[in-house]
């Protein structure tokens, strides 16, 4: 059995809104971070990311985050591709607390680890609905960056 290898399908700077904080709930604290923009640059291909999106944050631990990203993705073709992308974020108590106060932070002090599902009606997209894909993520004040990588 072949161990499995990854290729780099795409970079994204996803543009962020200041958050919109519930607040404790029966899960957790819950923050929905709305997405205003962005870019994408594949290999091949590059587009932007569409306002509208958001981030759907769990706090559940002062060490951890779930995180539940939608958004769209739109080549400069005009092609569209949906992005649900769940992530985990770990990291000491006291960066996660920067991180939700908008502080920069070191990224290689936190644990930022995603698995994007893709759906397109773009014919030369098929085949990435068809692919299991993981990411890793940095956290910056204004945006998130990202690259996904698709599993070989």
């Amino acid at each position: 059995m072949k161990t499995p290898e990854l290729k780099l399908f795409a970079t994204l700077k996803v543009e962020i809104a200041p958050a919109q904080e519930i607040g404790a709930a029966q899960f957790g604290t819950r923050r929905v971070i709305p997405i205003t923009g962005g870019t994408v640059v594949g290999n091949g291909w590059q587009g932007r990311v569409l306002a509208g999106g958001a981030d759907y944050q769990r706090i559940v631990t002062p060490r951890l985050a779930e995180l539940d990203a939608r958004y769209v993705m739109e080549t400069d073709e005009g092609e569209t591709i949906f992005v649900a992308n769940r992530a985990l974020r770990a990291a000491s108590e006291e960066v996660t607390a920067n991180i939700m106060a908008g502080v920069p932070v070191d990224p290689d002090q936190v644990y930022f680890k995603c698995t994007p599902i893709f759906e397109t009606s773009a014919e030369r997209f098929q085949w990435i609905t068809e692919r299991l894909f993981i990411g890793t993520g940095i956290r910056r004040p204004d945006c998130v960056e990202l690259k996904f990588f698709e599993v070989l």
